[in-house]
């Protein structure tokens, strides 16, 4: 179903819906993702549907690294054509309604999923591929444990045998959920945070690991699937080689830090050369993406050359660690405990801080609404802390020079908009890739 061939309900809703959007960003209320999708609903329950109609659509999905994988896979799919995306992760069915309405002359679409909603999106946009990344506990107040995560994202694929499954096959969770689609490509992204996967969620058994390889105990035919796509080599300078099918391998060089980025894009490549983007392509496409939503963007913060990290549960925070380069000499660490954080705090006892000690960074500032319960957690990890409450306050405390600052989702989104009101910014950081 093409844009003009709307029912004239949803002509009216998306007439409606994106003078919101255009209205709420007007009056600086923000984006207007949530808000014009919300009024277009309210007016046509079944946007979505009519709206998804007619194009091919990836739908992405996981715990981490779903925003930047969504911009990687929307770069790649450009070059087929149009790409409608959420690009600023407004991923609940309100942002995804505005995606579409904004991009309702698209013929592709790569949109982001919260995990929880995956049956009920997949179910009325009837995607060409899912790409599933990863699976770690996250907002337990709200999402609740991961087995039921889990089982919501396998309903998803249970109900969508017309699309080609990207899973991870390093992480057994995601694994358990794609295991009875008829058509996947699994790839070698990744899973360093092994701490929610200690059993198989289909058996309860035991995961038994060995390297890279892992095994359910006592069930030999649940392992670890061979890779279709894995990444080999990398190289000092941060490129490394991604082996496809067919003996296929691709240099990569990414602009965005981190071994996260790695799987990332290797997932984002998989799914674009599955809808017919020739690998070579959907490389330079991947390569070209820099900031995400204001993640690893630059900031000249009156001398302070800042760059923002964002890290919203305990395995974000472990990749994180992971981009800040180790010449770093200043660190800002900023926790809020909003209802979009999750309200409980006590997952900070979960994240290894080793990498952040390695740093020996000079100073470290713990700051944020919850500055006072991360100083305790950091100096239980052997970093000492300075504790300022305001992350901007705590930025322009440091020396002139490069500031790294990591923080959770509220915390960074208010220190993004304070940086852009009164700040300049720099650009997007340069990846190293490590």
């Amino acid at each position: 179903m093409r844009p003009n061939n709307l029912s004239p309900r949803s002509r009216v809703a998306m007439l409606a819906g994106l003078s919101a959007r255009n209205a709420s960003k007007l009056l600086g209320k923000g984006a207007g993702g949530m808000f014009g999708g919300r009024v277009a609903l309210r007016l046509n329950p079944s946007m979505i549907d009519e709206l998804a109609a007619g194009k091919r659509s990836v739908l992405i999905t996981g715990t981490n690294g779903k925003s930047t994988t969504t911009k990687m896979v929307a770069s790649a799919l450009g070059n087929l054509g149009r790409v409608a995306g959420n690009l600023g992760g407004d991923n609940m069915q309100t942002g995804v309604t505005t995606a579409l309405m904004v991009g309702r002359k698209a013929h592709l679409a790569a949109l982001e999923v919260d995990e929880m909603n995956m049956p009920d999106i997949a179910g009325r946009v009837r995607p060409e591929a899912i790409i599933l990344l990863n699976l770690s506990r996250d907002q337990l107040d709200r999402v609740g444990e991961i087995g039921a995560v889990e089982k919501r994202i396998r309903e998803a694929v249970n109900e969508n045998p017309q699309a080609v499954i990207v899973a991870n096959c390093d992480d057994p969770l995601i694994v358990s959920a794609a295991w009875d689609a008829p058509n996947v490509v699994w790839v070698a992204a990744g899973a360093p945070w092994k701490n929610d996967a200690v059993s198989f969620p289909r058996t309860g058994s035991l995961v038994l690991r060995q390297g890279e390889d892992w095994v359910v105990e006592g069930e030999g035919s649940y392992r670890r699937p061979s890779p279709d796509w894995w990444i080999g080599t990398v190289n000092d300078d941060g490129s490394f080689v991604l082996h496809g099918p067919d003996g296929l391998e691709l240099t990569v060089r990414l602009r965005l830090p981190g071994r996260a980025n790695r799987g990332n894009s290797a997932q984002a490549i998989a799914a674009a050369v599955a809808l017919g983007v020739s690998p070579q392509r959907a490389v330079h496409a991947v390569e070209g993406v820099d900031g995400v939503a204001g993640r690893y963007q630059t900031y000249d913060v009156q001398g302070r050359v800042t760059n923002l990290l964002l890290a919203k549960n305990p395995a974000g925070w472990q990749e994180s660690q992971t981009a800040i380069p180790p010449t770093t000499e200043q660190v800002v660490v900023a926790v809020n405990a909003q209802r979009a954080d999750g309200t409980d705090t006590s997952w900070l006892w979960d994240v290894d801080f080793a990498p952040l000690a390695a740093l020996d960074a000079r100073r470290v500032t713990a700051s944020g609404e919850r500055a006072a319960d991360l100083a305790v957690r950091l100096e239980y990890a052997g970093i000492h802390v300075e504790v300022v409450d305001s992350p901007l306050e705590a930025v322009l405390g440091m020396e002139p020079g490069a500031v790294q600052v990591l923080a959770n989702y509220t915390a960074f989104r208010d220190l993004k908009k304070e940086l852009e009101v009164r700040h300049t910014e720099v650009g997007p950081t340069e990846g190293s890739g490590r």
